[in-house]
C-alpha cells in the first residue's frame, strides 16, 4: 500500500461522521472523476486513492482500526484496499449520483444491452462558485469535453468496426453450468459481457469506440445555489450514434466566506462586543449580505445572545422568499490592562459597593453552616462501663 493519509486524501478531520465523509467524497470525486480528466494519469492516481480513502473510512469497524493501527492494521485483518477496477467504482458513484439526481447514472450495468452500450448520455460537471456567485447568482462560461462515438469503427473499438462473435459465450455474453439439476450463468469473462470480441483496436479511439470533442457556452446561475446543488443543461451532455445528445448535470460547491456563515437560505455572522458596552446597551453597524444593518444591543445581554433581521439572508433557489440574517455576539475582553484602566476599574467596581461582591451575600449563611461543623465536639461523652467477670 502507497503510504497516505486517508483523511487528508478527503480533506477532512477524524471527527468528522458519516455524513461528512460521504459529502466530501461526492466533492472529491467528482473532481477528479476519468470522464473529467481524460488521459491524466495523476487524477486517475488521485481517484483509486479517493476511493480507497472512502472505502476505509465509511466503514465503522475498517476506520476503527486504520484510527488505532493505521493501514498495517488494516493489512493484518485483511482489510485493506479490495483494488478493485474502474467499473466496480463507477459502479459505487452511480449509487451517489442516483440518490442524488434521482436515477439515470448508470456506470456498469449488469444485463448485456448495457454492456454494448459504451457510454451514457448524460453525465456530470462540477462548477466550483465563489460565496458572491452562489448568493446573488451570475453568468459562467462552462468549458466541457464531450464524448462523440468514434465514425471509423462505428462505436465498436474494433478496426473498421470488425468484431467477431466470442467463441466461448457464442455471442450470449453469459457462460453457463450445470451442477446436478440446476444451470447457473456469469458473465463470459473473454469478452465480458458484451458478446463479441475485438481482434484489432480502432487506432482512432484506441479501442475505446469513443473520442472527445471540446465545447464552451455560457449558464445563468441563479440567486441562492449552495453546495450539491444541480442544474440540468438540456443538449449538453454526450453524443449518441443518432447525433442526439443527453444532457448535462451541473453540480455546484461553494467556497467559504471570511464573515458570514451559511446555513441553507439563512446567514449567520459573528459580533465582537467589548465588555463595557454589555452593561452600557450599545447601538452598533454591522454588515448585511446587501449593505449594512443597526443592531440595538440591550444592556446586559449575554455572550452568544442571537439578534435575528428577517429577510435579510439568501434568496431561496427554489422560491421567492429569502432567509433570515442571525447575528451572535461575542463579548470581548481586554487581554491585559495598565495601571490607569486598573485603578478606574477598580474604581467603578468599589462605586457599587455591598452590590460588587454579590459573592459575600450568597454565601454568608453557608460560611457560618461550615463553621458550625468544625466547632469543639458538643455532644456529651460517653462514659465507659466496667463489666465484672464472674
Amino acid at each position: 500500500m502507497e503510504s497516505f493519509d486517508y483523511y487528508e486524501i478527503l480533506e477532512i478531520s477524524k471527527t468528522s461522521d458519516k455524513e461528512v465523509i460521504k459529502k466530501a467524497y461526492r466533492k472529491m470525486a467528482l473532481k477528479y472523476h476519468p470522464d473529467r480528466n481524460p488521459e491524466n494519469k495523476q487524477a486517475e492516481e488521485m481517484f483509486k486513492k479517493i476511493n480507497e480513502a472512502y472505502e476505509v473510512l465509511s466503514d465503522d469497524t475498517r476506520r476503527q482500526i486504520y484510527d488505532q493501527y493505521g493501514k498495517k492494521g488494516l493489512e493484518n485483518n485483511g482489510m485493506g484496499f479490495s483494488g478493485r477496477d474502474f467499473s466496480d467504482i463507477f459502479g459505487d458513484l452511480g449509487s451517489i449520483f442516483e440518490s442524488a439526481f434521482g436515477g439515470g447514472f448508470n456506470f456498469g450495468g449488469s444485463s448485456r444491452r448495457e454492456k454494448k452500450i459504451k457510454f451514457i448520455p448524460d453525465y456530470i460537471y462540477k462548477l466550483d462558485l465563489s460565496f458572491k456567485e452562489a448568493v446573488f447568482g451570475c453568468k459562467k462560461t462552462i468549458q466541457t469535453k464531450y464524448k462523440v462515438y468514434c465514425k471509423d469503427c462505428d462505436g465498436t473499438g474494433a478496426k473498421d468496426g470488425k468484431v467477431q462473435v466470442c467463441p466461448d459465450c457464442g455471442g450470449k455474453g453469459q457462460v453457463f453450468m450445470r451442477q446436478g439439476f440446476v444451470t447457473f450463468s456469469q458473465t463470459c469473462s473473454r469478452c465480458s459481457g458484451e458478446g463479441s470480441i475485438t481482434k484489432e483496436r480502432c487506432s482512432i479511439c484506441n479501442g475505446e469506440g469513443f473520442n472527445f470533442a471540446e465545447e464552451s457556452f455560457e449558464i445563468s446561475i441563479p440567486e441562492g445555489m449552495d453546495d450539491e446543488n444541480r442544474m440540468r443543461v438540456v443538449g449538453k451532455g454526450n453524443e449518441l450514434k443518432n447525433g442526439s445528445r443527453g444532457d448535462l448535470y451541473i453540480v455546484t460547491f461553494v467556497e467559504h466566506d471570511d464573515y458570514f456563515v451559511r446555513d441553507g437560505s439563512d446567514v449567520y455572522i459573528e459580533i465582537p462586543v467589548f465588555f463595557t458596552s454589555i452593561p452600557l446597551g450599545a447601538k452598533i453597524k454591522i454588515p448585511s449580505l446587501r449593505g449594512e444593518v443597526e443592531l440595538n444591543i440591550p444592556p446586559n445581554s449575554e455572550n452568544g445572545s442571537k439578534f435575528i433581521f428577517k429577510d435579510e439572508g439568501i434568496k431561496e433557489v427554489n422560491d421567492k422568499g429569502y432567509g433570515d440574517l442571525i447575528a451572535i455576539i461575542k463579548i470581548i475582553y481586554p487581554k491585559q490592562l495598565n495601571e490607569e484602566q486598573r485603578e478606574l476599574l477598580l474604581k467603578l467596581h468599589n462605586s457599587f459597593g455591598y452590590e460588587s461582591e454579590p459573592h459575600k451575600n450568597l454565601f454568608e449563611e453557608c460560611f457560618d453552616r461550615i463553621k458550625n461543623w468544625f466547632k469543639a465536639d458538643a455532644k456529651p461523652s460517653l462514659k465507659k462501663s466496667k463489666i465484672k467477670l464472674k
